[in-house]
């Protein structure tokens, strides 16, 4: 699979079956962040890989409303990071940037491997930091959650995200978020 096809693959599906979890998986996935651009070069990224099953039921009681299907995640990983990590230029701090790129990496290494790794938003950042035990001043930014795409549509999930499971929810078009030379010449096909 190259690049443009594991893009194209990649969907945050949200029904998930098991897989096993491997320390050659992590460091597959791993060495992909690893290698990832940062500015200076910095790599502020951090990630924990969570995939003992008490340690991860723990994990889930920091989830949103809404986020119950994670719990069939085989693994999730915790992308942390602070802006001290990373080139802070006047005001513009790069380290949330440069570590999205790095997670962005480990998702499509992952899709690569036939895996699911859906990003979430949906979790209490203070309590989840607190389980993991990761430093006061770092910002835990996601949770990725890994597992294996299963064919049964997860029966906790909202009407909403059973149709995004079948279909692709749709995307903006070009002309919505691309311009040319100045933000007051819209991108036209």
């Amino acid at each position: 699979m190259n690049v443009k096809e594991a893009i194209i693959k990649r969907r945050a599906y949200r029904s998930l079956d098991p897989i096993d979890i491997s320390k050659d998986l992590i460091k597959s996935l791993a060495k992909m962040a690893q290698i990832s651009p940062s500015c200076a070069n910095k790599q502020p990224w951090r990630f924990i890989f969570i995939y003992e099953k008490e340690r991860l039921q723990k994990l889930f009681t920091t989830l949103s409303e809404g986020n119950k299907w994670v719990e069939k995640a085989s693994m999730v990983i915790a992308v942390f990071s602070k802006p001290e990590n990373d080139c802070i230029i006047g005001e513009r701090q790069y380290y949330l940037f440069d570590t999205g790129l790095a997670t962005a990496f480990i998702i499509l290494r992952a899709t690569e491997l036939g895996l699911i790794a859906h990003p979430i938003a949906g979790f209490n950042e203070n309590k989840a930091k607190n389980l993991l035990e990761i430093p006061e001043e770092m910002r835990l930014i996601t949770l990725v959650i890994i597992g294996k795409h299963s064919k049964e549509i997860n029966p906790v999930l909202s009407d909403s995200m059973k149709l995004g499971e079948k279909q692709r929810p749709p995307r903006m078009n070009l002309e919505d978020f691309i311009f040319l030379n100045n933000y007051n010449t819209k991108y036209i096909e």
